[in-house]
C-alpha cells in the first residue's frame, strides 16, 4: 500500500511538507495503544497561510475547502512523521474539521469536504473516517480552517 500511496500523492502533485512544529507546550501527535491523534494542523504550505480570516466574509466556500485541504496535507505529514511511513495507517477513524466563520454561513460541512476528500483520495477505503465539522468564532494565526485526526495504526 505505501507505494500505491505515494504514487497517488505524485499523481495528485502533492509533495509531503516537513512536519510542522508545534508553536507552543504540546506535541504535535501523541500515540497510545493503537491509536494515532494529530495536533490541530493549520493550511500552511511553505511556512505560510493559504488563507486568513473568516469563511464567509474574507473567504468563500471554495476557498476555505481547498485550505482544508492543506490541513489534510499537514495531518498526513504528521502521521508520515510519526508513523515513517504512510502505509503503516490502517484506517482513518476520524478527523474534526473546525471551520472559524461568520455566525450565519452554514457550509461548514463542504468546507470539511476539503480535507475528507484529500484523505479518502490518498489513502482509499482505509481514508474513509467519521468526521465533525464545527464552526468557531477564530482560529490560532487568523487560519480560516483546523483539522485534526485520529488515526489506528496497523
Amino acid at each position: 500500500m505505501g507505494d500505491t500511496i505515494e504514487k497517488r500523492l505524485a499523481t495528485l502533485g502533492i509533495t509531503l511538507p516537513a512536519a510542522a512544529a508545534p508553536a507552543a507546550n504540546y506535541v504535535p501527535f501523541a500515540q497510545t495503544g493503537n491509536l494515532l491523534f494529530t495536533a490541530g494542523q493549520l493550511p500552511l504550505k511553505d511556512g505560510k497561510l493559504v488563507a486568513t480570516g473568516l469563511v464567509g466574509r474574507d473567504l468563500d466556500t471554495a476557498a476555505a475547502k481547498d485550505a482544508a485541504r492543506q490541513c489534510a496535507v499537514n495531518v498526513l505529514a504528521q502521521a508520515k512523521a510519526a508513523l515513517g511511513a504512510l502505509d503503516r495507517i490502517g484506517r482513518v477513524v476520524k478527523i474534526t474539521v473546525f471551520v472559524a466563520s461568520t455566525p450565519d454561513f452554514i457550509e461548514q460541512h463542504l468546507v470539511a469536504n476539503g480535507a475528507s476528500d484529500l484523505i479518502v483520495e490518498v489513502l482509499g477505503d482505509a481514508g474513509k473516517h467519521a468526521r465533525s465539522a464545527v464552526g468557531t468564532a477564530s482560529l490560532p494565526l487568523n487560519a480560516p480552517v483546523e483539522v485534526e485526526a485520529v488515526l489506528e495504526v496497523a
